[in-house]
């Protein structure tokens, strides 16, 4: 099974927010919320998710969850102008160990997110290295493995 549809599998079953965001607490969450609202994890862009405009930054834990196989899949497809790799990792660091997103997951769903971040250094790291990452993932990778060893 490819990692996509492991994602798909593992998280395919969360259901759907009524709201991703705190909609009602100013026009930049209400944006950000209709912004989710309008999408799905097969038709989330990058470019809906992009750096100094990101709805991630504001959206609930089981949001999070919800869209993490489509995270998934804009990290292992974005190369170039479309790299997403670093704002996957700084969304999974969040405030470091114990983060919200990382409480809201199954056990099994952080380890697929140890496999996930292990693959892509396995695969991107050149990449990785190249976008001033390294050291990011590294410290993510830490706080998502640390009772979570595959």
């Amino acid at each position: 099974m490819n990692l996509l549809d492991e994602a798909n599998e593992l998280f395919g079953h969360v259901p759907r927010p009524e709201h991703f965001t705190d909609y009602t607490h100013c026009c930049e969450c209400a944006e950000h919320d209709e912004t989710l609202r309008s999408r799905n994890p097969d038709t989330l862009t990058s470019e809906d998710v992009r750096l100094g405009w990101d709805p991630l930054c504001f959206i609930s834990p089981v949001g999070f969850q919800y869209y993490f196989p489509a995270l998934t899949r804009l990290a292992l497809e974005g190369t170039g102008d479309s790299y997403f790799i670093d704002r996957l990792i700084f969304h999974l660091e969040l405030d470091g160990r114990r983060n919200s997103r990382y409480l809201q997951f199954t056990a099994e769903q952080r380890l697929f997110v140890v496999k996930l971040l292990h693959y892509l250094v396995e695969t991107r790291a050149e990449e990785i290295e190249n976008n001033l990452d390294s050291d990011p993932l590294f410290r993510t990778l830490e706080i998502w493995e640390e009772d979570n060893v595959a």
